[in-house]
């Protein structure tokens, strides 16, 4: 019995140890920032102010990391993202 809780404690450390995934927006000529902020406080359950610095620093430097995560839970986020006028991918 010991044997299969010690598998079971590893195979939940390989899992944390699983590789991050990224939401990376970027910027484009077209969104407004009010736009930008509103679909990240939506989508990526940011702050108002965490969404306002997520869009000045796509603004200046050209893309931003918005949410890290697993893959099954940022894929619908970037689809959303998507939808909404935004360009993004996951990483």
């Amino acid at each position: 019995m010991a044997n299969k809780e010690q598998l079971q404690k590893e195979v939940q450390t390989i899992e944390d140890q699983a590789v991050i995934n990224e939401i990376v927006l970027f910027n484009d000529d077209v969104n407004t920032f009010d736009h930008v902020i509103e679909t990240l406080v939506d989508v990526c359950n940011h702050t108002f102010e965490q969404a306002e610095q997520c869009s000045i620093l796509v603004h200046y430097k050209g893309k931003c990391t918005v949410k890290t995560g697993a893959y099954n839970d940022l894929e619908p986020r970037c689809s959303k993202l998507l939808q909404a006028g935004l360009t993004a991918e996951i990483i």
